[in-house]
C-alpha cells in the first residue's frame, strides 16, 4: 500500500551530486519545516521525464513558488551522477529544483511507490508521481497510471494549490 495523505515521509537517506561529489541528504532535512513540491520520475534521460515532467517544473518555478512551495525535488531511482548530469543537460540549478537519487529504491519502497520495470530491462524504479509535503507531511499525492502523465505534472500540482 503506498503512502497516504496525512501520512509522514517516512525516514531515508538520499544522494544528492554537488561540486565535491555526492552528498547524503536525509529526508527530514529535505522536508523538514518547508513546502516541497516533490516529483518522481521512472528514470532520468527517459522521454517523458526529460521532454515533459522536468521541463514543467522548471517552467513552473516561480508560479510554485507563489502559491507557498519552498523546494521543488526531484527523485528518481538512479545514482547522483545520473541525476547531476541529468540536471546539467536540462539546464537545472540544484537551487532551482533539488534532484534526489534514491539509488537503491529505499525511499520509494517504504513510500509503497515501486514499479518493476525488469521487462523493459529497467529493473525496480519509481512511479510516476507528484506530491505535496509540508513539513514531512504529504498533503496531495497524484500517481500516475501505467503509462500516463497527466496527475503528475507541475500543471496539476500547481492547481490543487
Amino acid at each position: 500500500m503506498s503512502i497516504q495523505i496525512g501520512e509522514k515521509i517516512p525516514a531515508a537517506t538520499l544522494t544528492t551530486a554537488t561540486a565535491d561529489g555526492p552528498k547524503p541528504v536525509s529526508t527530514d532535512e529535505v522536508f523538514g519545516g518547508k513546502t516541497v513540491a516533490l516529483f518522481a520520475v521512472p528514470g532520468a534521460f527517459t522521454p517523458t521525464c526529460s521532454a515533459r515532467h522536468l521541463p514543467g517544473f522548471k517552467d513552473h518555478r516561480a508560479d510554485l513558488a507563489a502559491k507557498g512551495v519552498d523546494t521543488i525535488a526531484c527523485l528518481s531511482v538512479n545514482d547522483a551522477f545520473v541525476m547531476g548530469a541529468w540536471a546539467e543537460s536540462q539546464g537545472v540549478g540544484n537551487d532551482e529544483i533539488v534532484m534526489l537519487a534514491d539509488g537503491n529504491g529505499e525511499l520509494t519502497q517504504a513510500l509503497g511507490l515501486a514499479l518493476d520495470a525488469s521487462g523493459f530491462g529497467m529493473g525496480q524504479r519509481s512511479q510516476r508521481y507528484s506530491m505535496l509535503v509540508k513539513d514531512g507531511v504529504v498533503t496531495q499525492l497524484n500517481v500516475e497510471q501505467g503509462g500516463e502523465f497527466r496527475v503528475s505534472s507541475a500543471e496539476h500540482l500547481l492547481a490543487q494549490l
